[in-house]
């Protein structure tokens, strides 16, 4: 993958020395569509014309751990082919379906100041800041994220598996960012487009707990707009515990792995994007405030063939650069595939599973351990329990492979708070 160019525009306004900034949402991005795993995805082929957005108004539904009048927003053309261009830009927060609560649309520039911006392929810019009007306490609120594509967009730099409803105009259709209702919207999506993070001014103490790895910390099978994966209910548990000034986000991708391919090529796209290594650098290090990092990655690599020991030699390389940030890691165990139908589903991948997983346990390489695999097993058949495999998304008996609601809330619950949030 091209190296990025990463560009942060600051507005000319006085910040406190007190507050600083820190990533409240993460929709790491992998593929130009439509390469990935989405779930529930509508059918796009006839509003996404070859597979390109056209003159066409997005409206990104996405919900920040944090809320702040003032926040940032990250733009994506890292995997694109050509200079993408975007104008009326807004933000405001999310009503019902692609409404907005009214008064609560701002502008969003860029720049210092422009209403328009151009991202070269490979790059990535954050946005001016926006300041949002004062409002209630917004917590489990939603952000509406919208922006026109002027032009043809060529390949569109995505997240697939968002499992929240965001809105498309149709194509063609011209500027609607600035409206609030959903008149302009007629169309859904199941995946985020060309917006890959937002950043909030928070209180200089705020910590930040990620999710890292593949299609179990993205949420596969867990309920759409349920916000029911395992960093979700970690989210529950920190608010629980009264624990303030702690924010949880997800850099999980559907089909992820730590090493493999040793250099993604987005003119051949897979569908898990660019190995844990390799993004880590985009979804992680240049993320603000990321304090800990919990990291459940393996069984994709695995059901490629990679072997253990070059899983753990990544692993390693991996939370050498993170601890260079000063960033605490914390291995998570990788949850039984056993009998699931993919690749990774055989005994001889099982043994392999619980090399890796002695290693996460006792070799000394993390901060801490999260015990996934203890959380989701089913000892007496070594497969995972089987009332966490009713697919909790689109229905049916379960792959297997990835737990429900059910196994996600589980493995949160199994997370000791005291390894996130040492004194």
């Amino acid at each position: 993958m091209k190296r990025f160019l990463l560009l942060a525009a600051f507005a000319a306004l006085p910040l406190l020395a007190a507050d600083k900034w820190v990533a409240v949402w993460a929709g790491s991005t992998h593929g130009p569509y439509p390469s990935g795993n989405p779930v529930a995805q509508p059918e796009l082929g006839k509003i996404l014309a070859g597979n390109t957005a056209e003159d066409m108004t997005m409206r990104m539904i996405v919900k920040p751990g944090l809320w702040s009048q003032k926040l940032r927003i990250r733009f994506s053309n890292v995997l694109g082919d050509r200079p993408l261009t975007l104008d009326g830009a807004f933000a405001g927060v999310h009503g019902s379906a692609g409404n907005l609560l009214p008064g609560t649309n701002r502008p969003v520039k860029f720049h210092g100041g422009k209403t328009t911006v151009t991202l070269a392929p490979g790059e990535l810019i954050f946005s001016d800041p926006v300041d949002l009007p004062k409002a209630a306490d917004l917590t489990d609120r939603r952000l509406a994220i919208s922006f026109h594509v002027v032009g043809n967009s060529g390949p569109l730099t995505w997240h697939a598996k968002s499992l929240t409803t965001s809105y498309l105009s149709a194509s063609r259709a011209g500027s609607h960012g600035s409206e609030e209702t959903a008149d302009s919207f007629p169309f859904t999506t199941t995946s985020w487009f060309v917006v890959d993070a937002v950043e909030a001014m928070a209180p200089a103490n705020t910590r930040v707990i990620m999710g890292f790895g593949d299609s179990i910390t993205d949420g596969t099978a867990s309920t759409i707009n349920g916000d029911d994966r395992w960093p979700d209910f970690l989210t529950h548990r920190l608010r629980a515990a009264k624990t303030p000034g702690v924010v949880v986000v997800n850099a999980g991708i559907g089909g992820n792995r730590v090493v493999s391919p040793e250099h993604y090529d987005k003119t051949k796209p897979i569908a898990g994007g660019p190995s844990a290594l390799e993004r880590l650098e985009r979804d992680v290090l240049s993320l603000s405030g990321i304090t800990t990092v919990i990291w459940l990655e393996g069984i994709n690599d695995l059901g490629a063939n990679i072997p253990p020991d070059a899983i753990i030699d990544g692993f390693k390389q991996g939370v050498a650069r993170m601890k260079q940030k000063g960033i605490r890691v914390i291995g998570a165990t990788v949850t039984s595939a056993l009998t699931a139908t993919s690749s990774a589903g055989t005994p001889e991948k099982d043994a392999q599973r619980k090399t890796i997983n002695a290693f996460i346990r006792t070799g000394g390489l993390f901060d801490a351990m999260a015990d996934f695999d203890a959380a989701t097993l089913d000892p007496p058949t070594g497969a995972l329990k089987p009332e966490f495999q009713p697919n909790s998304s689109t229905g049916g008996p379960g792959d297997r492979l990835h737990p429900n609601r059910a196994g996600y809330q589980a493995m949160a619950n199994s997370i000791d708070l005291k390894t996130l949030l040492p004194r």
